[in-house]
């Protein structure tokens, strides 16, 4: 019998033990239980308290010894109940905190550059434009290889839903090679200007910039994103960007 799922109810791995030991024993004083839960005699006394707290173990006294007994199954239903509600009030609290929390956070002098590791990492980095532009403004992303594992292509549309919901504007420049189907795809997206990129050139490097924010992805191997926050560094990127943009054409 698999009982790994108990331990989402609170339970140890010893009170797992003792307990289901109580349920095939019945009524029984600590010795068979000990024998029979597999469990040391130092500590059956204290894994009996904790199950007797948690309301899965009773104990009757006869003649001045301690007969113990297994609860009903299902007040483990009740302790997960009690276990989730209690998730659900520190969950809460905690949403309480977080206007605070990101307060502190900007009030913090920025990190000049962060490193991030893997598509999560290259999530994060992305998600950070919806921090800092406004409705009206935008990024660019220049080197997008043109071929991405289908899970990445899902992420970009349902982030391109949001893009345009925060009224954010963007420009794409594609590796040539990109099948026409992606580039036909992120245009049908208000919004988005996305071309191929008038020069080729093969190298597992991107760059995305915006605002004051540069960030340089390396695609071979487990991504690695880098986040640099510089504005001259920025300027320097967006003027790189701007002469391939200024020799590219619109997608047709």
């Amino acid at each position: 019998m698999d009982t790994s799922s108990l331990k989402e109810a609170g339970l140890t791995d010893g009170e797992i033990k003792v307990y289901l030991a109580l349920l095939e024993l019945g009524s029984s004083t600590s010795g068979p239980i000990t024998e029979k839960s597999g469990v040391s005699r130092s500590i059956i006394y204290q894994l009996l308290d904790q199950l007797t707290e948690k309301g899965l173990v009773g104990y009757t006294i006869v003649e001045k010894t301690k007969y113990f007994q297994a609860s009903s199954p299902n007040t483990i239903i009740d302790l997960l109940e009690e276990r989730k509600k209690k998730l659900d009030e520190n969950k809460t609290k905690i949403a309480s905190l977080i206007p605070q929390l990101s307060l502190l956070r900007n009030l913090a002098p920025s990190q000049e550059v962060t490193v991030f590791k893997g598509f999560r990492g290259l999530q994060t980095a992305h998600e950070h434009t919806y921090e800092k532009l406004k409705q009206g403004e935008g990024y660019f992303y220049l080197g997008i290889a043109p071929a991405q594992p289908e899970f990445v292509h899902a992420y970009w549309k349902r982030d391109h839903l949001r893009r345009i919901k925060a009224g954010i504007n963007c420009q794409l420049l594609f590796h040539p090679d990109t099948p026409r189907s992606i580039l036909a795809n992120r245009n049908s997206y208000k919004k988005c200007d996305a071309r191929y990129m008038p020069i080729a050139f093969d190298t597992p490097v991107w760059f995305m910039g915006y605002k004051d924010v540069t960030v340089i992805g390396f695609a071979s191997g487990g991504p690695i994103t880098i986040e640099i926050v510089n504005k001259e560094i920025a300027e320097s990127f967006y003027s790189f960007f701007k002469q391939y943009w200024e020799k590219s054409r619109p997608f047709s």
